[in-house]
Parts: C-alpha cells; structure tokens; sequence
C-alpha cells in the first residue's frame, strides 16, 4: 500500500469537480488505468457524520468520488480537466461498521468494466485493515 500520496489535502480538487461542503475524499495514494487507492480521515464536522460516525450516505459518497478521482487522475496526466460522472445504480452495498470520528479509511476502486461512458467500478473500504464498506457502481462519466 502506498504511504505517500499523490494528491493531498486542497490538491484533491485538481481530481474531482465536488467543492466543499461535500469533498469526501483528502488523500490521493496511487492510480493506474483501471484501479486506485484513496484516503479519507472522517472528522466529526463532516457532512454525513453524525454523533461521530460517517454514515451510510457518506461511505456511498466516499467511494463515488474515489471513483471520481480515479477519472480525474487519468485526465490530469492527459492535461485535461476532471470530467463529471453521475452515479447509474449501486449494487451489492455492505457496510460492516461505520467508522468513528479521526479513523483513516482506504478505499480501492477498480474499473472492472466499460462501455461507452459507462463504467462499472468495485469499491472496497477499509481501516486499519479491517473491512467498513463495499459495493458496485455504474457510474455516467460525461465527457
């Protein structure tokens, strides 16, 4: 797993069109053509964290623009801007805990198909090594 990252901090948003309130995701490790891991600290301010847990709409959140870092990363190395992606459907969604105010999550995402601007994505969140979130996406990415 990689220790440093690639994007950081205000330098996430080069990857992702969302703006604070809702920017869900603070750390960029790595990225290839199809797979990348991203970070998250929950802090107890966030939206979507309640009584110092981010919720379910938060973990969904969470990996959404991890995928969306994913496209952003590829188009940054082409100079381009970060396209927009619409979330299409969610699949096989699983939370096994939410995680508490200052945990660090790491969530894989994988392309592993796509057609058109349609791509259906696996992600998978963890802490500390321990499973928090997992799903399938179909995500819209306009170009």
């Amino acid at each position: 797993m990689a220790e440093e990252a690639l994007f950081s901090g205000s330098r996430i948003t080069m990857l992702i069109p969302q703006r604070e309130p809702i920017v869900m995701l603070d750390t960029f490790f790595e990225g290839s053509d199809n797979d990348a891991l991203t970070g998250l600290t929950v802090q107890p301010d966030q939206l979507f964290c309640v009584d110092g847990r981010l919720t379910e709409p938060g973990l969904i959140e969470h990996m959404a623009q991890s995928a969306s870092a994913l496209a952003g990363y590829k188009a940054y190395r082409q100079q381009k801007k970060p396209p927009l992606g619409f979330i299409g459907e969610i699949k096989k969604f699983r939370t096994f805990r939410l995680p508490a105010s200052g945990e660090q999550l790491r969530t894989h995402i994988q392309v592993v198909s796509e057609v058109l601007q349609i791509q259906l994505i696996s992600a998978e969140v963890t802490s500390a090594g321990e499973p928090i979130a997992s799903c399938r996406m179909k995500i819209y990415v306009q170009e």
